[in-house]
């Protein structure tokens, strides 16, 4: 299934309907009495949550999605049918903005939540309603309130306790397939991973998480360079962030200054990324040149970040135990 994130729609909620002009038919009754009933009122559009659901690709083959029109008034004091609703079901985690205002209109971070992004129309009033002492045939009823009108911005920000970041080829995809039920797709090129994906970890019976691996960062991403700007929306829930890096990568041959420059994407992108705690992992150390440059990294890396550092191979499994462990201090 394609990965969507974000998508723009227009909603329209649907008009009340009209009230009705009706008088009774009785015998020997003048004019038998008003009894026009009100108008209906509109359908609206409402976004729910769906546990089921983990991409906004259903909402984004539609860009306008109307509710129904309230029906109008009748005689014998019948109000007309209400207007269907139309509801929209969306992933837990959507975020929903005014894209004029950029205001936030909602946060659809739990199950079962709803919101109503443009109510319906208020349906109209008959002649019933306006029957006095000095006017008691009104030919009078009121017409529906129109519906509302609205553009919005869906974004999904998935809801992961543990997020992984770090440059491409970091080992973030092989160390949440090794530890978790994700299969992310893994190979020695970088952004092989260009959708995050979701993964449940399990410490005991009863501990479990869920860890996300981003696509790699790589300098300028909060500006919009390479695939960054598109999913560093995804760690802003996590509680934890698991630093990725590789001592050895060819193609960025300084892990401080590759450090440096993850953690200024972060602060870049705002300070509550920037302020998350933070675990450090030297990957890759199966390799006999990556745990000869740990050893030289370790104490900098502690140093500038203040965070603990973990060095860990998932192909081997080393010190895995200990990652986990220390994820969970902070978790429970």
């Amino acid at each position: 299934m394609k990965f969507i994130d974000e998508t723009i729609i227009d909603v329209v909620s649907g008009d009340g309907g009209n009230g009705c002009v009706s008088f009774r038919r009785e015998k020997y009754v003048p004019m038998g009495g008003p009894n026009g009933g009100d108008g209906g009122g509109g359908g609206s559009v409402i976004l729910k949550t769906d546990a089921n659901l983990s991409t906004l690709l259903d909402v984004s083959y539609r860009r306008s999605f109307k509710a129904k029109r309230g029906g109008n008034g009748k005689g014998k004091q019948m109000t007309g049918p209400t207007g269907e609703d139309c509801v929209l079901r969306v992933p837990v985690g959507t975020a929903i903005y005014d894209v004029e205002s950029n205001e936030l209109l909602a946060d659809l971070d739990k199950k079962e939540l709803e919101f109503i992004a443009a109510k319906g129309g208020r349906g109209g009033r008959g002649n019933m309603h306006f029957v006095s002492s000095t006017n008691q045939a009104p030919r009078k009823a009121e017409p529906g309130t129109p519906g509302e009108k609205r553009r919005i911005r869906l974004e999904l920000k998935l809801l992961a306790d543990v997020g992984l970041v770090g440059l491409p080829n970091a080992g973030k995809s092989t160390l949440i397939s090794t530890v978790s039920n994700a299969k992310p797709k893994i190979a020695d090129y970088p952004f092989t991973t260009k959708i995050p994906s979701l993964g449940l970890v399990r410490i005991e019976a009863d501990r479990s998480f869920v860890m996300a691996d981003i696509p790699g960062l790589i300098e300028g991403a909060h500006t919009g360079v390479g695939m960054g700007i598109q999913f560093l929306r995804h760690i802003e829930r996590t509680r934890i962030i698991l630093h990725l890096i590789d001592p050895v990568d060819l193609a960025n041959p300084d892990p401080i200054a590759n450090y440096k420059a993850i953690r200024k994407e972060l602060e870049s992108y705002g300070e509550h990324l920037a302020n998350r705690p933070e675990i450090i992992v030297l990957t890759k150390m199966d390799l006999p040149e990556a745990k000869v440059k740990s050893d030289e990294i370790i104490a900098d890396l502690k140093k500038l970040s203040g965070n603990k550092v973990v060095c860990l191979s998932a192909a081997t499994r080393y010190n895995l135990e200990e990652l986990l462990f220390s994820i969970g201090k902070v978790l429970f």
